[in-house]
């Protein structure tokens, strides 16, 4: 007999089939209910395990998490959203998740819910707020959240702070840059070592022909004193009046007088293309050698007669740098710079009826600039941040590949120094160029030293005393047409 039939006595007037029936009933259903107890505390067991595992997943993400109703009103949020906005889930719980954004998102929010019945919202930037009172700018998911049934219950959103993201950003635009630069680098040097190579193979090609010029007016100075010396001593002897008559109408007197200036006029041209010959071979070997000592005002006056004479043009330049300045780096590196700098004004001023230039340098407690100022239009506010970006240009196309301020740069930051593009208060555009001074350099200009006699201290100018020092006014900021 079972342990009901044992706790439940058999009525006296019910018969034994009927209760044996009884009981039988008994035991299936108290079997089912068993049966139903252990399936349910496995049920049980297999939700909280459940509610375990998408807990863990939601307090180990790191993009925030909010799970609304239909009308927006927060269920469940994740642990990154309780640390970010410093509110608790219980305390977030039945709020509308519109709450949670700062004013200029809320508008953006308010069109989630009908948004999500049409498809997802991907990557929409919104700003949340913050019990601290930051703000919090994330880039945020919202999709749609269904039952069962298939039937719309409500949306979740996910976000993602942006700062993460312009981190990213800025380390993947960063590591472009720099290649684009060490592209332009390789570039560079590539068309300079070919440039430095033609221009070796001219210096040199000029320097045999300027060296016979050179000795052969050096002869022809002694020879004049010799024909006059003659000429002295046919006038003294009494010659006949035939050969007074002849020395009359071939003039020699006349030529006499006027080889002096003729050879001295010849032997200056020749000193100068002599100057710019060593020019030459200094731009050329400027990708090669150690760092030396050179006088900054030199390169600076060199680059501006090598520009403005080949732009054939009227032009004014103002200059205002001392009578030298003396840095450490390499001759042809730099002026490459400077020309770069003062084409780039020149072509700045294309359309200006009176174009001006001014160039000035000096030098601070650790450090010697260069200022080179042009009266164009100047730069557009949206291109200062990109012009001395490789390949970048405003001019036309075939006019300008966007390299020279470009390589300009990377010279200038090759030898320590800066390079600062911007406008000028009073118009056009001003480039400003900082190089680091070294001791020796300080040293020599603080005491007014000569620069080296290799390295004369101005440029070749036009006219009668090229080569030699400019006048006070042209020192001190003359102007010059």
């Amino acid at each position: 007999m079972s342990d009901l039939a044992k706790d439940h006595p058999r009525p006296a007037d019910v018969g034994d089939d009927a209760w044996i029936e009884v009981i039988r009933k008994m035991d299936e259903t108290y079997a089912d209910l068993v049966h139903y107890q252990v399936e349910l505390e496995q049920k049980n067991s297999e939700l909280e395990d459940a509610q375990g595992f998408l807990a863990s997943v939601l307090s180990s993400m790191t993009d925030v998490l909010i799970a609304c109703d239909v009308q927006g009103r927060i269920q469940q949020v994740n642990q990154a959203l309780e640390e970010l906005v410093g509110r608790t889930e219980a305390e977030l719980k039945g709020t509308s998740f519109l709450s949670l954004m700062a004013p200029p998102s809320r508008s953006l929010a308010e069109g989630f819910a009908e948004q999500i019945r049409r498809g997802a919202v991907h990557d929409c930037e919104v700003t949340l707020l913050c019990d601290n009172g930051d703000d919090a700018p994330l880039a945020m998911n919202c999709t749609s959240r269904y039952d069962h049934r298939g039937r719309l219950v409500g949306m979740v959103l996910i976000g993602r702070p942006v700062g993460d993201l312009r981190e990213a950003y800025r380390a993947l635009e960063f590591a472009y840059t720099e290649l684009k630069r060490a592209q332009t680098r390789l570039i560079g040097a590539e068309k300079m070592a070919s440039l430095g190579r033609l221009v070796a193979g001219v210096a040199h090609e000029l320097n045999n022909p300027i060296s016979f010029v050179y000795g052969n007016v050096h002869a022809l100075a002694r020879y004049r004193e010799r024909l006059q010396t003659y000429c002295k001593a046919v006038d003294a002897s009494n010659p006949p009046p035939d050969l007074l008559a002849l020395k009359q109408d071939l003039r020699i007197e006349k030529l006499l007088h006027d080889l002096d200036p003729l050879l001295k006029g010849t032997l200056e041209g020749a000193e100068r293309v002599r100057d710019l010959v060593q020019d030459l071979r200094r731009f050329s070997s400027g990708q090669q050698g150690e760092l030396a000592e050179l006088d900054l005002v030199h390169v600076l006056r060199t680059a501006e007669h090598w520009v403005t004479k080949s732009a054939r043009r009227d032009l004014t330049v103002v200059f205002d740098v001392p009578e030298s300045l003396i840095v450490t780096g390499h001759s042809g590196q730099l002026q490459q710079v400077m020309m770069n700098l003062i084409q780039n004004a020149l072509d700045a001023m294309q359309e200006v009826a009176e174009p001006r230039l001014e160039i000035a340098a000096g030098r601070d407690d650790e450090t010697a600039w260069v200022t080179v100022r042009d009266t164009g239009p100047g730069i557009a506010p949206a291109d200062l941040q990109k012009v001395l970006d490789p390949f970048f240009t405003t001019k036309p196309v075939g006019k300008g590949t966007g390299l020279g301020l470009s390589i300009s740069y990377g010279i200038v930051r090759d030898h320590g120094g800066q390079i600062h593009v911007d406008n000028h208060a009073d118009g056009g555009a001003v480039a400003r160029v900082q190089l680091p001074l070294q001791s020796a350099a300080v040293d020599a200009t603080t005491t007014g030293a000569a620069p080296d006699a290799s390295t004369p201290a101005v440029s070749p100018g036009s006219g009668p005393g090229a080569g030699r020092a400019g006048s006070a006014d042209e020192r001190n900021g003359g102007q010059r047409r």
